[in-house]
């Protein structure tokens, strides 16, 4: 079993600064990429950031600049830190990472997701 949760949504002013966590638990043998999505509503999940094993890092137009995203392999955890948020960064933002997991005589490779966290940003 394994588990991916984020944390750290909430509301912000524009302008304003806020630090989502996500950590993956469980089974884990090793873990490729992690990456953060969003989806705001009425509209589709996008690719916010994503950071591969090694820390190559790839991020949506939109947010470069903005937002930064970073890992800590020792925790499993990866982070994203959005500076200078605007209201249209308001979204649920959930995290996604591919995860080899330990079956005991084998291993699969999955994509998991956290359960998502809002971000608002408003005045």
């Amino acid at each position: 079993q394994v588990q991916v949760v984020e944390s750290g949504g909430g509301l912000v002013q524009p302008g304003g600064s806020l630090r989502l966590s996500c950590a993956a638990s469980g089974s884990i043998l090793s873990i490729n990429d992690m990456g953060w999505y969003r989806q705001a509503p009425g509209k589709q999940r996008e690719l916010v950031a994503i950071i591969g094993s090694r820390g190559s890092t790839n991020y949506a137009s939109s947010v470069k600049g903005r937002f930064t995203i970073s890992r800590d392999n020792a925790k499993n955890t990866v982070y994203l830190q959005m500076n200078s948020l605007k209201p249209e960064d308001t979204a649920v933002y959930y995290c996604n990472a591919e995860i080899f997991v330990d079956l005991g005589e084998a291993r699969e490779l999955g994509d998991y997701w956290g359960q998502g966290t809002q971000v608002t940003v408003s005045s």
